[in-house]
């Protein structure tokens, strides 16, 4: 049965008018989903009866089940869903000094096969649908309604490529965005890629003003290549070339992720390559401690080796931050939760 949640602003109105109803009917709809917070079609009482038991034999409310929660001593929140077809998905709830931020996965498993992600451990089932983006979304949102709190922020970098998922992805960002909606400002919105630069140049075109990370990792093809698959089919200088056509085309900032893995791609050199690739951009690179992940042999840097790094960068005038670390005392990786919940046979 197919979730209201898959319905953005305009897509509500046009199933109103697809029911015989006025459009304002699916405004109204929409402000029950997200202003109101229902949960459940009965409580949409500015609908008549005859609309509610319409809506209530086609359609869903919140398309995912809670498996299983975590809480870290910092305040992280790890959420393990699962959906109607009993595929597990997770999201983050991170908390800051500027908000509360939570991650958004936005495929079943991935396909990307980076090295060192435990998403990329299990091969793409499907993508998630749009609702089932926003279901993650709701579900936190409603935790936090308890302690009169709300989202500040939303960052598409669970597991799967947004990119490879590209339609629903849009369509998802554009109900959490709707002044109807949830209302998170666009420059709170963030989406990562590994790469895909097709989708890259119709980011660009569709200039909306959310945020680009592209996780790099490597600052040459070689290294690259090893640790990140998609860089055979969109190397290093075919990737920058569409960087360039985005930051032009719109004038925004963009955000370079590279985590940091000991004796991998941390050696002075590596600093002085990424600098040099990076030189003239409007863009900062966002260091990120490791998460270690039992099936690999990957780990983490000091604080003094990520410091390191940090200096050969910022000497060669290139912007970056070292990212607090979250939820180190739960299964802090993407994806780590739901492979465990996965080996104990209990989901997809």
């Amino acid at each position: 049965m197919q979730s209201l949640f898959d319905f953005n602003f305009e897509q509500m109105k046009e199933m109103a008018e697809d029911h015989g109803w006025k459009g304002y009917r699916g405004q109204q709809i929409f402000e029950w989903l997200y202003r109101h917070r229902a949960c459940s079609i009965d409580e949409m009482t500015t609908l008549s009866k005859e609309t509610r038991e319409v809506l209530k034999d086609q359609y869903a409310l919140n398309p995912l089940e809670l498996v299983k929660q975590q809480v870290s001593r910092d305040g992280t929140t790890k959420f393990l869903f699962r959906t109607h077809d009993g595929a597990l998905l997770e999201s983050v709830l991170m908390v800051f000094d500027y908000g509360n931020s939570i991650c958004v996965s936005s495929q079943v498993g991935c396909n990307m096969g980076c090295a060192f992600c435990a998403s990329g451990l299990t091969k793409k089932i499907r993508n998630l649908t749009s609702g089932e983006m926003v279901g993650q979304v709701m579900y936190v949102q409603n935790e936090l309604d308890k302690r009169q709190e709300r989202l500040s922020h939303v960052v598409v970098m669970g597991t799967g490529e947004p990119f490879d998922n590209y339609e629903n992805v849009m369509n998802f960002t554009s109900t959490v965005n709707h002044d109807r909606g949830l209302a998170i400002s666009s420059r709170h919105i963030t989406i990562s890629t590994c790469g895909i630069v097709p989708r890259i140049y119709d980011f660009a075109d569709a200039h909306t003003q959310y945020n680009l990370a592209v996780s790099l990792h490597a600052p040459n093809d070689k290294l690259r290549s090893q640790l990140m698959p998609v860089n055979r089919a969109y190397p290093l200088a075919e990737l920058m070339k569409a960087i360039d056509y985005y930051t032009k085309t719109n004038n925004r900032r963009l955000t370079f992720e590279y985590i940091l893995l000991d004796g991998v791609n941390n050696r002075p050199e590596h600093a002085r390559q990424l600098a040099r690739l990076l030189k003239g951009l409007n863009a900062y690179v966002n260091l990120i401690p490791y998460n270690a992940v039992e099936e690999n042999q990957f780990r983490s840097v000091s604080r003094q080796k990520a410091m390191v790094f940090y200096d050969l960068l910022m000497k060669q005038n290139i912007r970056c931050t070292i990212r607090k670390e979250h939820g180190n005392d739960i299964d802090a990786a993407c994806g780590q939760l739901r492979i465990k919940e996965m080996k104990k046979g209990n989901g997809q």
